[in-house]
């Protein structure tokens, strides 16, 4: 098999750092050294000292604390609700078919659109017709939004668009079961949408784009990164999420690979 000459990966690295996440939600990473873990090596081994280990080092490790939504994941569709339409159990992210999460990517350039507006069926046609791409059946769908430019500041996760019901909806319909966004949700950033909550009360507006999953279920991932470097289309998306049982979502290391 030939192996492609350029890989981008499209995923963020988990740090203590970079804003990225709301405070509810925020990870934690507790970093041990080689030198602080020298002690329990030579626990294990009795007559062992610390000075004949290399550089009196044992094993590094890191203790992490965090969500399966944190970092660049894969959303299940358990994650949107329970049940489907017609009452079955929405599949988690151990039950679903790998061979979703290695196929052509197009990506769409939404990056024009304001913060927070709702991308529809009619904007992802007219980015589709700009690109010059028919959408195939299993494609992975990609939206690189301004929020990949804010990556970094406490405006991340307010910044991009997102994707309505509607538009979700028309890809799903199309035979797409893998999308993904560089904004920290696939729905418009909250605080866009609790602005147009207050003023409508209209629950339909609130995660739409996640609920239409549950008439087709599917999969997105959200907080990609590096977006802008790929082209329209003709590059493969490798976005295997982690194996967690009974999980709404698994954290993934998604790269894009093209020559």
């Amino acid at each position: 098999m030939k192996i492609p000459s350029k890989i981008v990966d499209i995923s963020q690295p988990l740090d203590n750092d970079t804003v990225v996440d709301p405070p509810f939600m925020r990870p934690s990473i507790r970093y041990v050294t080689g030198k602080e873990n020298a002690k329990l090596m030579v626990d294990l081994f009795p007559g062992l000292k610390e000075e004949d280990l290399p550089g009196g080092e044992g094993w590094a490790i890191e203790h992490i604390s965090l969500t399966t939504h944190n970092g660049t994941h894969m959303d299940a569709p358990y994650h949107y609700n329970s049940r489907d339409r017609q009452g079955n159990p929405m599949p988690t992210i151990d039950q679903m078919p790998l061979d979703w999460y290695f196929r052509p990517g197009v990506k769409l350039d939404l990056r024009h659109l304001d913060d927070g507006y709702v991308a529809t069926r009619a904007d992802v046609e007219t980015e589709l017709k700009r690109i010059g791409y028919e959408l195939q059946p299993m494609d992975i769908v990609l939206v690189n939004t301004r929020a990949g430019d804010m990556y970094g500041t406490d405006q991340y996760i307010h910044s991009g668009c997102g994707v309505g019901r509607e538009a979700t909806q028309w890809l799903t319909g199309r035979g797409v079961r893998v999308t993904g966004i560089d904004g920290w949700s696939w729905d418009a950033p909250f605080s866009k949408t609790l602005e147009r909550w207050l003023k409508t009360k209209d629950p339909r507006i609130i995660w739409e784009g996640h609920y239409a999953g549950i008439d087709t279920p599917y999969c997105h991932m959200e907080k990609l990164r590096h977006l802008e470097q790929l082209p329209p289309f003709g590059f493969q998306v490798a976005c295997f999420p982690c194996k967690i049982k009974g999980a709404s979502g698994g954290w993934t290391r998604a790269v894009a690979l093209f020559d």
